[in-house]
């Protein structure tokens, strides 16, 4: 949830400051930027998405509760564990296009 919200905040200021017409005020190399940005972003995404697959692998590791054996995850938590997987790897994979693109654009 940091990862998502993080990334949104910072996309919004970024979107904001080209909407604006301060790009042609701020002398920074916006390609850079535009780079260093998505790479950051594709990292911790990444991260995200190998804990949760971690996580979601866990569903049939039993844990040991007063005698009797339960599963880890129930089954509605392994349910919404394997969409937040999902949801992840396809952002994660939508960021490491969109670092690929950036990194075409900013080298010279």
């Amino acid at each position: 949830m940091f990862v998502s919200v993080t990334a949104f905040i910072f996309s919004l200021i970024f979107l904001g400051v080209f909407l604006s017409g301060m790009v042609t005020q701020i002398d920074a190399n916006w390609n850079f930027l535009d780079f260093a940005y998505h790479f950051t972003v594709f990292v911790f995404y990444f991260g995200a998405f190998l804990l949760e697959a971690a996580t979601t692998s866990l569903h049939d590791l039993h844990c040991n509760r007063t005698m009797d054996l339960q599963p880890l995850l129930s089954d509605n938590q392994y349910n919404i564990n394997v969409a937040a997987t999902i949801f992840a790897f396809v952002t994660t994979a939508c960021y490491g296009c969109s670092l690929g693109l950036a990194l075409r654009r900013w080298r010279p």
